[in-house]
């Protein structure tokens, strides 16, 4: 199977309309159509549903469209990679949010510099989730990331599992309390996930986040080595004791072999093991 045709059927799958696919792709609809038709006949299946108003995905097509996304950002990924490789100087890059880490990223690299055979370590960091973007378009090898956040085409570990704290402005009716519920925050377990990527979208980094919070305009649920790493004028942290806690991650694409990449995640694992309790055993305990 020839990455074209796949092209063109992850196009129309995601428009559902021939017409805005082929718009799309720069090309005619006619030739996009019989380009489906030869990629059915080829796999023997009926990938598109055919009315003359609609056009909507057959079960096998479901199927296909995860698949061919995959297959896709890796033949993207393996030109960019093949790029990198060529250059005067072999490297990782290792993908983070900017104040995401746990503390652990210093460590880390301290700890990886030391092994035998180790290889420079370029950090990129970014925005809220966009680690596993980059790990799947071949920008970067390895990334630390929070939970949840979409697995396809990825492998990863835990690292740590830290606790949550809520981020109050000082004049807050709540500031004066050691410790809260979800219950006084008016959240459940639930909406825990939809709460965090509202906040997300209404800020870019952390800086701007707390910016918000001493003005009173938002009160986060953030990891708890937020509270020690980064104290600010007109900013409290109090602990959330029924929130799940936050999970920080390692992940690389399934189909790496590299062995620079397995050996920063060797170091990653142990690093977190001798900084943090294990991760079980702190989801136990909150």
């Amino acid at each position: 199977m020839e990455s074209r045709p796949l092209r063109y059927f992850v196009a129309v799958a995601e428009e559902l309309n021939f017409a805005r696919a082929a718009e799309r792709l720069g090309i005619s609809a006619p030739p996009l159509s019989r380009a489906i038709r030869r990629l059915e006949t080829e796999l023997g299946v009926i990938l598109f549903e055919r009315t003359t108003h609609n056009v909507t995905l057959t079960p096998a097509g479901t199927v296909l469209l995860a698949e061919a996304r995959i297959a896709l950002d890796a033949l993207r990924a393996a030109g960019r990679r093949t790029q990198r490789a060529a250059g005067p100087e072999p490297k990782l890059v290792l993908a983070v949010k900017a104040d995401g880490d746990a503390g652990l990223l210093e460590p880390i690299l301290d700890r990886y510099a030391r092994e035998p055979g180790a290889v420079p370590v370029a950090v990129r960091l970014c925005g809220w989730h966009e680690q596993p973007r980059l790990l799947r378009c071949g920008e970067a090898d390895v990334a630390l990331v929070h939970e949840p956040f979409d697995h396809t085409g990825l492998d990863a570990e835990t690292l740590a599992a830290e606790p949550r704290v809520v981020a109050l402005a000082a004049g807050h009716p709540l500031a004066d309390r050691d410790h809260l519920t979800l219950a006084d925050l008016g959240l459940h377990a639930g909406d825990l996930h939809r709460f965090l990527d509202e906040i997300r979208q209404e800020t870019r980094d952390l800086a701007q986040l707390l910016a918000l919070v001493g003005l009173g305009r938002v009160a986060p649920l953030l990891p708890a080595s937020v509270a020690s790493r980064y104290p600010r004028s007109g900013v409290v942290y109090r602990p959330v004791l029924d929130a799940p806690p936050v999970i920080l991650a390692i992940a690389w694409p399934q189909q790496s072999r590299s062995t620079a990449t397995a050996a920063l995640i060797r170091t990653a694992t142990a690093t977190a093991a001798a900084t943090h309790d294990h991760p079980a055993d702190q989801g136990r305990n909150l």
